[in-house]
């Protein structure tokens, strides 16, 4: 996949952003630090870093503007809930002239994977991922890049939900500190590098 420059075509006038970075979760204090919030996690992580705030957007969603000598890219923490994560990316896509899904970077997390793994992929199944199933359906296309990162799989079906909404024993969340860390690590992988070099060097541990 060829590194990220700058979009040929936007909806706004100055400068084109090259990405939009997209960390799926649910708004609210009672979902922070849960399972299916780690993605927000993400994105609070690289806002941190790049010096910025996410702020209200008309678009469904708390947006940031990141700009550095080289690369301009959006971060964005939608707040429809992760099954309607896609009422936000599609709206964003488009106003601000994303209109290759490539490059678009989801950051969520992944029942396959083992608490604390971190993993980068394009396109490929949604591993009924809802949050994911929405974005797909609104971008019509599921070749967007994914930073997934390992929750573990609940005991049963019956407890999926409680298992990405509630509490994680102590143990475990410092695993999911780390790869919080470590999905950062990759997202400005992809931005600066590209997706594959990304994936050769994260999906490598």
């Amino acid at each position: 996949m060829a590194l990220f420059g700058r979009s040929s075509r936007s909806e706004r006038r100055g400068t084109p952003f090259s990405a939009l970075v997209v960390g799926v979760g649910n708004p609210g204090r009672e979902y922070e630090r849960s399972r299916h919030n780690v993605g927000f996690e993400v994105i609070d992580e690289l806002a941190r870093r790049a010096s910025t705030t996410l702020k209200a957007s008309r678009d469904k969603s708390l947006l940031a503007e990141v700009h550095s000598d080289f690369l301009h890219y959006l971060l964005s923490k939608p707040m429809t809930f992760v099954n309607n994560s896609g009422q936000a990316v599609g709206p964003l896509a488009r106003r601000f002239g994303i209109d290759e899904v490539a490059r678009i970077v989801i950051v969520h997390d992944e029942l396959d994977l083992a608490p604390g793994v971190v993993r980068v992929k394009v396109g490929g199944g949604l591993a009924g991922h809802n949050g994911l199933r929405s974005i797909t359906q609104h971008l019509k296309s599921q070749d967007f890049v994914r930073v997934r990162i390992g929750v573990g799989k609940p005991p049963s079906k019956e407890h999926g939900g409680d298992h990405v909404l509630g509490k994680i024993p102590a143990a475990e969340r410092q695993l999911l500190d780390i790869a919080v860390q470590r999905a950062a690590d990759a997202t400005e992988l992809i931005l600066q590098h590209g997706a594959d070099t990304a994936m050769q060097q994260i999906n490598a541990d």
